[in-house]
């Protein structure tokens, strides 16, 4: 897939209030400080898309980005930032789990894990919950170019092992950097495929 266009559309907290276009629509979401923003904007191409920062908890709106004019990125606040106050987390998972429980629109949630970092509760948790509300999901795993070679390998190796626990067969998996830009076109790829796939719900 050939990025063409790639235009930020609107923020919000209220799913109700989400772009109304009949499109596939991809979500982005991770524990903070997973290389979420870097990512979106390595994939498109474009140095700011995203806002990154050196602070995690930098997204706290539900971001529509409209690629090709053909489906919507969706870059969603992260999970899990300890400094982000109680009350404001509490939001965040209210507004964050009415947009995948509503929004007929998304075809598939693509779930950032850290490739360093050995599975999390957190995002084990997360997965399941996708899981019990029938919402496909892909794992993206970040900053590959962290780790020598063999200990990537070890490390995913681990960490498909651990997903075993949970579930009959390993979920669709992305190895990428957002530096090296490894898993591009992997990942685009995939989401052109799924647009064709999805076509006649859309029409």
């Amino acid at each position: 897939m050939k990025i063409k266009s790639a235009e930020f559309v609107m923020s919000n907290s209220n799913v109700t209030n989400a772009p109304k276009d009949r499109i596939p629509e991809y979500a982005f979401i991770g524990r903070s400080n997973v290389g979420k923003s870097s990512l979106i904007n390595m994939l498109m191409e474009r140095k700011n898309l995203a806002k990154t920062s050196g602070k995690p908890g930098k997204t706290q709106l539900i971001n529509h980005f409209k690629i090709n004019d053909e489906w919507f990125l969706v870059d969603l606040p992260g999970y899990g930032y300890a400094k982000v106050s109680k009350k404001k987390r509490t939001i965040f998972q209210y507004f964050i789990e009415n947009y995948f429980k509503e929004r007929e629109q998304l075809v598939c949630t693509f779930v950032l894990i850290d490739s360093r970092h050995d599975p999390q509760k957190i995002d084990l948790e997360f997965m399941q919950f996708l899981g019990e509300n029938n919402l496909p999901f892909c794992i993206v795993f970040t900053k590959s170019d962290k780790l020598a070679p063999t200990k990537l390998d070890k490390q995913i190796a681990s960490y498909k092992k651990k997903l075993l626990e949970f579930w009959e067969s390993e979920p669709t998996n992305f190895l990428t950097s957002s530096s090296t830009s490894i898993g591009r076109d992997e990942l685009l790829n995939f989401i052109d495929q799924v647009n064709k796939d999805v076509a006649d719900d859309f029409k």
